[in-house]
Parts: structure tokens; sequence; C-alpha cells
């Protein structure tokens, strides 16, 4: 099953504002500009599950890699934990 965010719940766990974390001039704002993934999900859909437990949303999948190897980290876990990675 593909696992799309459907419903932002970010606001229920913690206060985190992206635009006060990280700089209008950083490389992932350029990325992101750069960086058309709005196709994605429906490009990848055949290769899902309806079944089973939902899976990462691909197009964050996709971000995270491009990141990964922008910044040089090659672990998935540490992707994830890295600070300079928000």
């Amino acid at each position: 099953m593909m696992g799309e965010r459907t419903v932002a719940q970010e606001g229920l766990f913690y206060s985190f504002s992206l635009e006060r974390h990280v700089p209008s001039d950083h490389l992932l704002r350029s990325i992101d500009r750069l960086v058309d993934l709005s196709d994605i999900r429906e490009h990848l859909r055949p290769f899902y599950s309806e079944t089973g437990r939902p899976s990462i949303d691909p197009e964050l999948m996709i971000r995270m890699l491009i990141i990964g190897y922008c910044m040089g980290i090659r672990s998935e876990r540490r992707l994830c934990e890295e600070p300079s990675a928000e």
C-alpha cells in the first residue's frame, strides 16, 4: 500500500516551523524549487500493493535520497537522524 501523507499531523506533536529552521538561501530550498515530483505517486502506483502496511511516501523517499546524495549521507537511518537535513 502506497503511504501518501494525507493529513498534516505535525501540529499534534510539537511546534516546528520549516520556515524558521531552513534559511531562504539553503541548498535544500534550491533543490525543492528545481525538482518536480508531483507525478511520482501516479507513476509508481502500479508497483505498490493495496494490502499490508503503508509504505513510505515515494515523493518523500526520493527527496530524502536526493538530500542524502547532496550531503554525503549514505545511510537512510543517519539521514533521518541528521540535524543538517532538517
